[in-house]
């Protein structure tokens, strides 16, 4: 029986997720990466996988099927993972309340709990528990080291489905059912487009009707921690209550961004929300901001990792401060707020994009939507 091909552009996290699903379903699955490893925003991330964000239904499912994929990918590939949860760290009343909002609104859907903060305490030394009123722990998320995960997934895919990766090989024409690089050109059964904010280049009007645009963050990594010492669930403090739309059922949410508003005008105006994860090494990665725009400043704005530095040491104590690295990454995103980006510029070509900041959390997930669907 002759199977199925299908040509995936990209090898970050949705080429990767993508190039399982397919996999599995008897494809033979060829990727093309421009570099000569994945460099984007993939692996400029917290290695977070992060249900408690996403929105109930359809969205917090697919994020639930994502961690559970990404569990079986990593024992699988000998891939280092931790599921420890989060804790979201309330400091005054309203932070309370929106928190607590969030647990009885969710109280027969996700497995939360509000804790005092000697509870708090025990779950996590790296709290700083001074003035420290509640916290919303969720047992959900789970952690991955990006870099090392979205550098070796393609060895273990080749290995156990025969998927084929060629590295270092820019595509820079499609006309389905082939692609091209330079003079060189593929065919395959199914393309699909898995190529971040590079898609742009592939398809300028797609990408200019259809309301995209560019976010760079700023984050940065402190050295591992000394004596071995683990923060536990990674940590965030109030403002990540303002980010994910998860919170919104919460009724207190908008009294707490005016809060914000008129005490800390400027981690609003740069986007600012700060929260911190643990590698298996223990190293501690921090974030981060959200600049939007489609030609954004390429040089790192020292006063943003200031803003991001000074916040985490409301809420979080760590043993050492040093800063290891610095960097920003840049992904696309929709203005219109949807959270996926499926589209079919012609028969047998799948674009598929637009998951803004929630790729690692959502990418399994999505792709295994994409191909039942399609």
């Amino acid at each position: 029986m002759q199977h199925k091909s299908a040509i995936i552009i990209g090898a970050g996290i949705v080429g990767l997720a993508l190039a399982r699903s397919l996999a599995i379903r008897g494809y033979k699955v060829t990727v093309f990466e421009r570099n000569v490893k994945c460099v984007g925003a993939s692996i400029r991330n917290f290695g977070m996988i992060w249900p408690v964000g996403q929105q109930n239904g359809l969205l917090y499912e697919r994020a639930l099927r994502s961690k559970s994929i990404w569990k079986e990918v990593c024992t699988e590939a000998g891939l280092w993972y931790e599921e420890k949860g989060s804790l979201h760290l309330a400091y005054n009343d309203l932070e309370v309340a929106v928190i607590s909002e969030f647990a009885e609104s969710n109280k027969n859907i996700r497995l939360l709990q509000i804790l005092n903060a000697e509870q708090t305490s025990k779950l996590s030394e790296a709290v700083n528990t001074y003035n420290l009123k509640a916290a919303l722990y969720s047992k959900d998320e789970m952690v991955v080291e990006a870099r090392t995960a979205i550098e070796k997934l393609p060895a273990y895919l080749n290995e156990k489905y025969d998927v084929e990766f060629h590295f270092n090989t820019a595509i820079n024409f499609v006309d389905y059912p082939y692609v091209s690089s330079g003079k060189k050109s593929w065919q395959a059964d199914e393309i699909y487009v898995c190529s971040g904010a590079d898609f742009e280049t592939l398809y300028p009007e797609i990408f200019a009707e259809n309301n995209f645009t560019k976010c760079k963050l700023q984050m940065m990594r402190l050295v591992t921690q000394e004596n071995n010492s683990r923060i536990g669930p990674s940590l965030c403090g109030g403002l990540s209550l303002t980010h994910y739309k998860a919170f919104e059922v919460a009724a207190s949410l908008s009294a707490l961004r005016n809060f914000y508003k008129e005490t800390m005008p400027d981690y609003l105006k740069w986007g600012i929300h700060v929260m911190v994860s643990q590698n298996e090494t223990g190293q501690l990665t921090v974030g981060d901001s959200h600049e939007y725009g489609l030609v954004l400043d390429p040089f790192d704005k020292q006063f943003i990792n200031e803003l991001i530095t000074n916040y985490l040491k409301n809420f979080a104590s760590f043993k050492n401060w040093e800063l290891l690295q610095s960097w920003h990454g840049i992904y696309p995103k929709r203005t219109s707020g949807e959270s996926e980006f499926i589209y079919h510029p012609q028969e047998g070509v799948t674009i598929v994009n637009g998951i803004g900041g929630a790729g690692m959390t959502l990418s399994f997930g999505l792709a295994e939507k994409v191909i039942s669907t399609y």
